[in-house]
């Protein structure tokens, strides 16, 4: 039979027809209908065409364009990375930074105390060469609790190469995550190789050894991630940006400001693209769902910060002003390492621009999410320099993200996504990876030139806490009152210098009594541990004990079963304990405060109601298959 052809066809001109194929070769783009309020109604143009009040909406594909078989690909590409990076560490030792001995001493104290039965640490027993502090309440939970259960299970020494590796490759993979949602197969991977040994991170791991802002950092893309499935699916995807959302906060404060105030114009730009507020309001609900979950830990940080001297955090050199790129100082290492940053950024700018020039030819592909990254772009090449001095004093706890070069975190997140997609279109693949690795290789040699490599911070505080000696405290996290700089066996500088350490109780001699100490005291200690100290005593004489403890809040004496008031020493904040003459028994406990509670009741409330939402989803889903799985 003879098939009919349809003569409009071979009437069209020839500048139609290759209009057509071009049209054929574009990749889909998905849109919705969206209807205008009510009232409007129906209307006609001028050639009495129905003009619908309907206007179309951009929305993100629903599937990924990925094979799941790509996942291998990703996984072991990112692994070989990561474990590129982190070579150097099997010969040198590892990359010794500025915060290395804070994170190693914290891993150690929790592992310690899990030994003594406390589960969940409040107070680092540790601290302060063994007065404590409660470092725990306010430095957030996911890294230490990490770090300890490697410490648990793998030797001191290895356990920063292995924290190192495993938070580059979570890294990677949730960047993988992101990008196979809106680039090809390729592209996906090369983002996920350049973001999880992005310059940023990179610097974190040889030179400053932040393994919590790395760990922040790592799981930033699923915050993203989260936040445009939210703007897809409405208030029902609310779980997936809470839950990035709260792990990002419970792995590192700062990244937390950074990650709000991200989103935070994130929603922003696409409400306006979109002309819609009530996004605006659909991610205050997911972001307000993620501080719930993750109130057990903000609450008491917010609320004891009374309690310490909180303002040490941003004190000096630690103050945004001091910290932009390319700053001047008195100090030849300060202003090295910012100068080091800063070229560091500067080529991630560079580089950056440069991509998005590029993409900008793709952007109708994703056009919110361009707007998107290149305000977020923008934004933190802006706050890194000394013209958003303003913006620092006025946005609400920006200034404790202490240094503006926390910023790289998330441009270096908008780098990835915008290389991957530019370089992603080579029919040369092979040149493409080649380019990355020279360049990151490169970059890496050179910022490990000048790192130290030292694999004896482990044993070292291994053998302080095992010998009683303790570690050094942080000025943020001391008590009111208090001063690391004069504890009993410290120097000016606050660095241990007495031979031995001092005694868990001891009897003081009041500087206005112009008495003794009474003579004929014998102690036996019960229990001795983070949470909590008990001992029995016979005195002759009445006495004053000074007790290897500073004094805070959280922390509940009672003498012979009763509740018993506490004194402190002048200026270092130690605890004092007077007690009449006979046989008594003291003990002292870490009482949970009213904000520890109502946390934990917060963050158990939201965990339920995730928990139930989630089930609920995939009940439905079940029960009506033709329902597809966000």
């Amino acid at each position: 039979m003879a098939r009919r052809c349809n003569p409009r066809v071979h009437t069209q001109s020839s500048r139609a027809r290759n209009a057509i194929r071009e049209w054929r070769n574009v990749r889909p783009i998905l849109y919705s209908l969206k209807a205008e309020p009510r009232g409007r109604g129906v209307r006609r143009n001028k050639l009495n065409a129905i003009q619908s009040p309907a206007t179309l909406e951009f929305v993100p594909p629903a599937q990924p364009r990925v094979a799941t078989g790509s996942s291998r690909s990703a996984f072991l590409l990112v692994a070989i990375a990561a474990t590129a990076v982190v070579a150097p560490m099997w010969f040198l030792g590892n990359a010794s930074g500025h915060d290395i001995q804070f994170h190693l001493a914290s891993w150690m104290d929790v592992a310690n105390q899990w030994r003594e039965g406390t589960i969940y640490p409040r107070w680092a027993e540790w601290a302060n060469w063994g007065f404590g502090e409660p470092r725990f309440v306010f430095y957030p939970p996911a890294s230490w609790l990490l770090g300890a259960a490697l410490g648990s299970i793998l030797p001191w020494r290895v356990v920063p190469g292995t924290f190192i590796w495993l938070s580059l490759v979570l890294a990677g993979i949730a960047m993988w995550y992101f990008a196979r949602e809106w680039l090809s197969r390729r592209e996906a991977i090369l983002a996920a190789v350049l973001y999880a040994v992005n310059p940023y991170h990179l610097v974190i791991v040889y030179v400053r050894s932040d393994f919590a802002e790395l760990l922040a950092s790592a799981l930033f893309p699923l915050v993203l991630l989260g936040a445009l499935r939210l703007l897809r699916e409405g208030w029902r995807g609310w779980p997936w940006l809470a839950l990035p959302f709260a792990a990002v906060w419970l792995s590192n404060a700062p990244a937390g400001v950074l990650a709000t105030y991200s989103l935070a114009l994130i929603f922003l730009v696409v409400c306006i693209a979109r002309r819609s507020v009530r996004l605006v309001l659909t991610g205050g609900l997911g972001m307000a769902a993620g501080f719930g979950l993750a109130a057990f830990y903000i609450l008491p940080a917010a609320w004891e910060q009374r309690w310490v001297q909180i303002q040490e955090a941003i004190a000096d050199t630690l103050h945004p002003a001091q910290n932009f790129l390319f700053t001047h100082s008195g100090d030849p290492e300060f202003i090295f390492f910012n100068w080091k940053v800063s070229a560091v950024a500067l080529v991630v700018i560079l580089v950056a621009a440069i991509a998005a020039v590029f993409v900008a030819r793709r952007r109708r592909e994703f056009p919110d999410l361009w707007w998107a990254f290149l305000a977020l772009g923008f934004a933190a090449i802006f706050l890194m320099f000394p013209a958003s001095t303003i913006v620092w004093r006025v946005l609400p706890k920006l200034e404790f993200l202490q240094f503006p070069w926390r910023w790289l975190g998330p441009l270096d997140f908008v780098f990835a996504f915008f290389v991957a997609a530019a370089l992603g279109r080579l029919k040369r693949q092979w040149i493409c990876w080649t380019l990355v690795v020279i360049a990151l290789g490169s970059l890496a040699a050179v910022i490990a030139k000048d790192a130290w490599w030292d694999s004896e911070d482990a044993p070292f505080l291994a053998k302080a806490i095992q010998t009683g000696f303790g570690y050094e405290g942080t000025d943020e996290y001391q008590p009111l009152g208090s001063s690391r700089y004069e504890l009993p066996g410290t120097d000016a500088n606050g660095e241990w210098i007495s031979p031995s350490p001092i005694p868990p109780i001891r009897q003081y001699e009041l500087p206005d009594a112009g008495s003794k100490p009474a003579a004929g005291v014998t102690f036996r200690i019960q229990r001795w541990s983070a949470a909590r100290r008990s001992f029995s005593l016979q005195a002759s004489a009445a006495t004053t004990l000074a007790l290897r403890l500073l004094a805070y809040p959280g922390w509940q004496v009672q003498l012979d079963g009763k509740r018993a008031t506490i004194a402190t020493v002048p200026n270092t904040g130690e605890m004092l304990l007077a007690l009449p003459a006979g046989r008594h028994e003291v003990s002292i406990d870490f009482r949970a405060t009213w904000d520890r509670i109502a946390g934990a009741l917060i963050s158990l409330i939201f965990a339920i109601a995730f928990l139930v939402f989630v089930l609920q989803a995939r009940f439905s889903r079940r029960k009506n298959p033709q329902i597809k799985p966000t």
